[in-house]
């Protein structure tokens, strides 16, 4: 499991203020710190002095970051430079330029060395994209196969963020060289779609959606993860990533709800990351939880990922079932892990689910035990541009199957919960505001059944091997 921290979420406001000491340094087994620059010199720079080092009085972030080995020997503790706001074209300046490339390596390395980072993760967004050059395909590649061998010398590792477009992957990654160079690559399937349509979609869907055409029935988990794989990544290279954030949009029509819904503008900031077109999973599911009837939540038919909407705000996000079905996926087909971004926006404080990190900690389980159910992507079909964007009377967007009171024994916590005569089906049980919970009776996939143990449709034999569970099921 490969943790991204946004080093920035440190001055967010209440409940969203993430340090590195709220950090738990035993769910991942790589943590990476977001993140370093490049400076004008072609030397890694340190973007937030104050906070990340320690001279004038600084707080010394990178140290303390990279202390958090202390607590899990195991840990691998990594710094990632780039990201979006750092941009392409200083990067490919550098790349094209052997000196230049020298320069960057032995700067970063020095770097590493004097906080105790075990090595480095490359992000530029993008080779050959948003200023570079066509040339940045092969020169981002000899820059990783240089890097890789320095840190490797030194007896550190080498990562990558990539992203999950078909047009990125073909103007700027030379795979079989990447392959080479790199330990583990860090696929970001995530915003693959957001508020820069004029419609709302789910940025991470695991399939494509059955109204997906043209380029957009490229933009899913499914294709980018084999693309990269036929371009000659191997599997066991790839960590899958997941947001731990939602993308939001606003509604041009608060009635007009299904994906395609027109939206011409992005949703509201989330009141902690306080950036318009996204909402942490923290901050949507503390909304959920503390005032559940303002909120409408959904899934479409035959899909994983859940969408919510208040009034004209709409945001797509993983909750506890999409982020499994994932790990599954992932570990299907052998991957090497799961990825997020970030550690900072999972529920870290547990106030919505019954653990802290429940996001995090539902993957780790996944991947690591039992294989659940991953279901089939849905037919594609065509949409009609004249039908309505709301369903008839006669369908549902939702694969809930009914909306009921429990028996009175069934919702102990909020989240998933068994039915104790019955692991066919469980109960997603939010709280009411009252005291008690709402409960939406869900139906686990054929030959699978509901796990109490890990609050997730498992196999039917895996879950019968757990003991006392399902006596009624399991006999």
């Amino acid at each position: 499991m490969v943790c991204y921290l946004e080093s920035w979420a440190v001055y967010r406001p209440g409940k969203g203020s993430f340090d590195v000491e709220d950090v738990d340094p035993k769910i991942c087994s790589h943590l990476i710190f977001a993140f370093a620059g490049l400076g004008s010199n072609s030397k890694i720079k340190v973007l937030d002095p104050w906070h990340e080092l320690c001279k004038d009085y600084g707080e010394c972030a990178y140290n303390r970051f990279t202390a958090l080995k202390e607590k899990n020997s195991a840990l691998v503790t990594t710094l990632a430079i780039g990201g979006w706001n750092e941009g392409s074209t200083k990067y490919s300046n550098m790349a094209m330029d052997p000196a230049k490339r020298k320069t960057f390596i032995d700067s970063s390395i020095a770097l590493c060395k004097d906080h105790k980072f075990d090595g480095l993760d490359l992000d530029w967004e993008y080779p050959s994209m948003r200023g570079g050059k066509p040339q940045d395909k092969q020169n981002f590649a000899t820059l990783l196969l240089e890097m890789s061998d320095s840190l490797h010398s030194n007896g550190m590792i080498l990562t990558a963020a990539v992203s999950a477009g078909k047009d990125k992957i073909d103007g700027g990654y030379d795979v079989p060289k990447m392959a080479q160079a790199l330990d583990i690559m860090n696929l970001m399937t995530y915003d693959l779609h957001g508020d820069w349509e004029p419609f709302v979609h789910h940025q991470s869907g695991l399939y494509p959606y059955p109204d997906d055409t043209g380029d957009n029935k490229n933009l899913n988990v499914d294709f980018a993860v084999n693309y990269w794989m036929e371009k000659g990544m191997p599997s066991s290279k790839i960590a899958l990533g997941v947001p731990l954030y939602g993308r939001c949009w606003t509604l041009d029509d608060a009635s007009k709800t299904d994906y395609y819904s027109p939206a011409s503008q992005p949703g509201e900031a989330g009141p902690w990351t306080e950036e318009p077109g996204m909402w942490g999973y923290n901050e949507i599911c503390y909304a959920q939880t503390t005032h559940p009837d303002q909120w409408t939540i959904k899934t479409a038919p035959g899909m994983n990922e859940p969408y919510a909407y208040r009034g004209r705000l709409w945001c797509s996000y993983e909750n506890h079932t999409s982020v499994a079905i994932k790990a599954s996926y992932a570990k299907e087909h052998n991957l090497a892990g799961m990825m997020v971004w970030s550690i900072d926006t999972d529920d870290f404080r547990g106030d919505c689910n019954a653990r802290p990190y429940d996001l995090i900690k539902t993957m780790v389980e996944t991947f690591s035990g039992g294989i659940i159910t991953v279901p089939p992507p849905p037919p594609t079909t065509t949409r009609d541009p004249s039908a309505p964007t709301e369903p008839t009377t006669s369908t549902t967007t939702t694969t809930t199957t009914t909306v009921k009171p429990p028996p009175d024994d069934v919702c102990t916590e909020p989240g998933n919960n068994a039915d104790p005569n019955d692991c066919t089906h469980y109960y997603e049980c939010a709280p009411n505001g009252s005291g008690g919970y709402d409960a939406t009776e869900e139906k686990c996939p054929a030959g699978t059944l509901f796990s109490p143990t890990n609050h997730l449709c498992d196999w039917a034999k895996t879950v019968c091997a757990e003991g006392n569970v399902c006596v009624n099921d399991c006999a």
